[in-house]
């Protein structure tokens, strides 16, 4: 498997996670998103969405990564990303795609560049609005996490829930969001970046991270 991504991507983060939490041996190949080259005709000739990751596996080039995520659990079932009651499948996935459909689709890169770049918008009113779409999703997958009453993880293992959120947690601290009000989501943080299948996939320990050390094992 080859992985075309950006280490700052959330969507890329996720495929990351899935791949290292499966034990799936990948390529990494860099698309570095701030100089455009996911719009470069070389890309896009295979990836008419523009976007990363992408992911060449079994001779066809997969994107989208929701849509990625359930196929690897389909196409290699080893090491299960949702669990095997349907109530339980049914809870990781309305959790996960809150946070992919109601957050990431208003938040994610190409929004907030044309609400500065196209609107006429200050820094300011565009990190107002990514506030404001996180809260009005965080709040309520807050809520559902403790009615469930979740220990470390969602369920016994992490799941799709948490390949979707911890990408997500990571963007809202960059944009010094205070995420001390979600102390359920806090804790599933600190218990997924203590295992190493997190701690590879993120994206200081990326080879296109200005942080990366290669320290991560």
């Amino acid at each position: 498997m080859r992985l075309h991504a950006y280490f700052r991507s959330s969507t890329s983060y996720r495929l990351r996670i899935a791949l290292e939490l499966k034990g799936l041996p990948y390529d990494l190949a860099t698309i570095d998103l701030r100089t455009g080259a996911q719009k470069q005709s070389d890309f896009t000739g295979r990836n008419p969405f523009a976007s990363v990751p992408m992911l060449e596996a079994d001779g066809r080039d997969r994107v989208q990564s929701m849509a990625m995520l359930e196929w690897l659990d389909e196409a290699y079932p080893e090491n299960p990303l949702l669990p095997a009651d349907i109530e339980d499948r049914y809870t990781a996935r309305e959790l996960a795609y809150a946070i992919a459909t109601e957050i990431h689709a208003l938040n994610n890169l190409q929004v907030l560049k044309y609400l500065q770049e196209q609107l006429g918008q200050t820094q300011e009113a565009v990190d107002a609005w990514y506030h404001h779409w996180l809260a009005r999703t965080l709040g309520p997958v807050e809520h559902r996490l403790a009615e469930i009453g979740t220990d470390d993880f969602l369920l016994e293992a992490p799941s799709l829930f948490e390949i979707v959120l911890l990408p997500q947690i990571f963007n809202a601290r960059k944009l010094s969001y205070d995420m001390s009000k979600h102390p359920h989501m806090e804790r599933i943080e600190a218990a997924c970046l203590a295992l190493p299948a997190f701690q590879r996939a993120h994206p200081d320990n990326q080879p296109d991270s200005p942080d990366y050390s290669g320290a991560a094992n």
